[in-house]
């Protein structure tokens, strides 16, 4: 106990740096394929009002929450919650919070090296004469060959799993704040340098129709619980990182300020992406709905194709584009990174270097064999699943929704009503008149939606 206390407790420099950080672990891969791919087949506008309540009614009180949680504690995830009750089973949901990122670790930084590993392609001109030879190797194939290669996803995982690695071992400030307030400004310049490229594309008018006409037809419980479980997803929740990050908020930052500010943040980077990516996808006529292919398949026959008459340009947007999937990974994989290794170093009372080799050691050993289960360690599955997706499965249908009832039902029900009060309100200095209700939202609607999900997800996967 002893080496615990001796740790000195570390926190975020600025504002701007805790809302940039903060905002950069909610920030993913997700919100720029999975989110326009969702609005365009729930109903465009349709969805995205569904969206934007379910960000309200959920994504906020649970952000909130995990805010309260970890700043109230200023400890890791584990530890923050035996702080805050006796009794033996909620004292250990902690616990979860610091393995699902980790597990999460593990195969994200799999698809983020798939960025990377396309980023180098493009920088190469190697898309430039993809698919121009009849029977030579096509967009989708040569996709396979990358994903199914036994040194190049390795090598890829591995620059990732380093570059968070040299971010976290420099610390909050020095680290995890700074990049951020590199990483995160650079993100929406490129959004918005794409935005404007694919608002002169033939297919803009066609493309944002797709994203933002209302067709409220199409809005069944299906597409509900789909914007539910978007909302829940992309918001970090249920990860532990905003437990985490909140740790090193200092006393005056407005919890539920934050929380709205990331929200609107997040949001804006998912429909920013559907502006970039629909012009285009009409401008050369193919299938919105692809998900993964759609960034490693079509996006890059889409580009080069749209911007035939000047080469140039859609090699410097295709460029920018697999450069925003870059940037959107890493502070993702950034803020993951943190959680395991916040709890290690305080928990084991070691140097935040050491704790940071150990995450990273298992991430890169793990990775790996996931980087390889869909080419030499193919043969290796688990319940008809190969590594990646078994750790995708396992982290995304039960740890994280399992993780997300838990905590709400904690805060809504066992955590100590004053400790709330206090959280929310800077002990009295500010005035929050939606305490109740975010009790009576964390207590009843926000289990109740994340169990659905939970079960959707089980049904359909």
């Amino acid at each position: 106990m002893s080496a615990k206390k001796s740790l000195v407790r570390a926190s975020f420099g600025s504002k701007i740096g805790l809302l940039l950080a903060t905002a950069g672990s909610a920030v993913g891969i997700g919100n720029i394929w999975r989110f326009p791919t969702t609005a365009g087949e729930g109903g465009g506008g349709a969805f995205i009002l569904v969206y934007l309540l379910s960000v309200v009614l959920l994504g906020i009180p649970m952000m909130v929450a995990e805010f309260a949680v970890g700043r109230h504690s200023g400890t890791n995830t584990a530890e923050a919650f035996r702080k805050l009750t006796n009794h033996a089973f909620w004292r250990n949901i902690g616990l979860l919070g610091v393995l699902t990122p980790w597990f999460i670790m593990c195969y994200y930084v799999v698809v983020s090296g798939w960025t990377l590993g396309y980023l180098f392609d493009t920088l190469a001109g190697t898309f430039q004469t993809l698919g121009r030879e009849p029977g030579g190797e096509t967009f989708g194939s040569h996709f396979v060959a990358f994903i199914s290669s036994p040194w190049k996803p390795v090598v890829c995982m591995a620059a990732f799993v380093l570059a968070s690695h040299f971010v976290i071992t420099r610390g909050v400030q020095r680290g995890i704040e700074r990049f951020s307030k590199l990483l995160m400004p650079l993100l929406f310049i490129i959004m918005l340098l794409l935005s404007v490229c694919s608002l002169f594309t033939d297919g803009a008018a066609a493309g944002l129709g797709f994203l933002f006409k209302s067709d409220f037809s199409r809005l069944s419980p299906a597409v509900c619980l789909s914007a539910l479980g978007q909302a829940f997803y992309s918001m970090s929740i249920g990860m532990g990182v905003l437990c985490t990050y909140a740790s090193y908020f200092d006393r005056k930052a407005d919890l539920a300020g934050i929380a709205f500010r990331v929200s609107i943040i997040d949001t804006l980077v998912a429909i920013l992406a559907g502006v970039v990516i629909f012009p285009a996808v009409f401008s050369a006529g193919i299938q919105p709905d692809s998900g993964a292919s759609l960034v490693f398949v079509a996006l890059p026959d889409v580009f080069r194709d749209v911007f035939a008459g000047i080469p140039a340009l859609g090699w410097i947007v295709s460029v920018m584009f697999y450069a925003l999937l870059v940037l959107a990974t890493l502070t993702s994989v950034i803020s993951i990174h943190e959680v395991p290794t916040a709890w290690l170093s305080e928990e084991l009372g070691i140097s935040r270097r050491r704790a940071t080799s150990i995450v990273s050691g298992v991430c890169l050993v793990v990775g790996a064999a996931c980087a390889l289960s869909m080419g030499p360690l193919s043969w290796l599955t688990i319940g008809g699943k190969n590594l990646f997706d078994g750790f995708d499965w396992v982290a995304s249908q039960v740890l994280l929704p399992l993780s997300g009832i838990l905590v709400s039902s904690f805060v809504g029900w066992v955590m100590d009503r004053r400790i709330l009060r206090e959280e929310l309100t800077n002990n009295g200095t500010l005035n929050y008149a939606g305490r109740r209700w975010l009790v009576w939202m964390l207590r009843y609607f926000v289990p109740i939606a994340i169990a659905a999900v939970f079960v959707s997800g089980l049904l359909n996967g």
